[in-house]
Parts: C-alpha cells; sequence; structure tokens
C-alpha cells in the first residue's frame, strides 16, 4: 500500500512537494492503515477517533497535504482564492475569486474548471478533483494534471480513498 500512496500523493501534489515529504507521509499513511491501534499509542498526539467518517490512514494522509495541494474552503470563490495563491504571483489568471461571488455552484465550479484546464497545456491542464470526505469545510479539492486524472482514479479506488472529479460529481448530483 505504501507504493500506491508514495504514487498517489505525488500525483496530486503536482511537484509541489519533495520526495522526502511524500515518503513520510506515505509510511505514516501506511502503518495507520494497517494498525490503527498501534499508530495512535506511537502518536499520542494524533487528535483521531472513532466518530471520524473516514479511516485513521486517510486522515493521516488529508492531515498532512499542505494547503498548496489540497485545498479546502466553504465556498468556491475561497476555493479559487486559495488555488490562486498557491500558483504564486508568476501566473496569471482571466478568472478572479470575485468573479465567483454570486455565482450558483456548478457555474462557479465550471469556470474555475475552464481556467484550470488552460493551465498546463502539454499536461491537458487541471481537473479539479473532491478528494476524501470533507471534515470541517464544504469544499475539499485537489488539483490533478489531466494525463494524470485516470491513474489517480485507480489509485484512490485502489486505496480507498473517495475522488471524483469535481465539476462532472456536482452535475450529476444536480441533475438526480
Amino acid at each position: 500500500m505504501k507504493e500506491q500512496l508514495v504514487e498517489l500523493i505525488s500525483k496530486i501534489s503536482s511537484g509541489c512537494m519533495g520526495a522526502e515529504e511524500i515518503e513520510q507521509i506515505a509510511s505514516d499513511a501506511a502503518q495507520a492503515y494497517a494498525d490503527p491501534q498501534a499508530f495512535l499509542q506511537a502518536n499520542p498526539d494524533i487528535n483521531y477517533d472513532d466518530s471520524f467518517p473516514i479511516p485513521l490512514g486517510e486522515w493521516v494522509v488529508v492531515g498532512s497535504l499542505p494547503d498548496i495541494v489540497l485545498f479546502q474552503a466553504d465556498s468556491y470563490d475561497q476555493l479559487f482564492e486559495q488555488i490562486v495563491a498557491s500558483f504564486g504571483k508568476d501566473v496569471a489568471f482571466v478568472l478572479k475569486p470575485k468573479d465567483l461571488r454570486k455565482v450558483e455552484p456548478l457555474k462557479a465550479l465550471n469556470r474555475i474548471q475552464v481556467q484550470m484546464s488552460s493551465l498546463y497545456p502539454e499536461k491537458g491542464g487541471y481537473v479539479l478533483v473532491d478528494f476524501s470526505e470533507p471534515l470541517d469545510d464544504e469544499l475539499q479539492i485537489a488539483l490533478v494534471y489531466t494525463c494524470d486524472l485516470e491513474r489517480v482514479m485507480a489509485l484512490c479506488v485502489e486505496i480507498g480513498i473517495y475522488a471524483a472529479p469535481a465539476y462532472e460529481s456536482l452535475r450529476a448530483e444536480l441533475s438526480e
């Protein structure tokens, strides 16, 4: 499982994290998946209990990802603001967070997706992916290169972490 976790974290971090950091998170998460009680005993500072809706290993992954890899927000303008900040000043965005404030969720998500699809054309742009179960925020999104999407989805299924392309997922949810 550790190898799968290393590959998954590497792909969703899109080069934002070093190999050592990825290896450490994957190692900790693999231990937490394998023996949650032993992991909790060895790490008494971990604030996790059985009431959490996700397994301890997944909680370790989600809690260890930096805010430039896993974006958590309660609204799409906040989400996009975090995404823009993660790219730094060198990347120009046509869309602005304030443009999303009074827009219905599906339209806001579509606008963000269109903007992200235009970045890094050599990788096919980015896809916004709902990643794991949000615990404290409404939205929990990772950016995945379009060329890596199929592999990321397969890894998430193998590991047991919920993931879905955000726009398609919301569109399907609203059409039910």
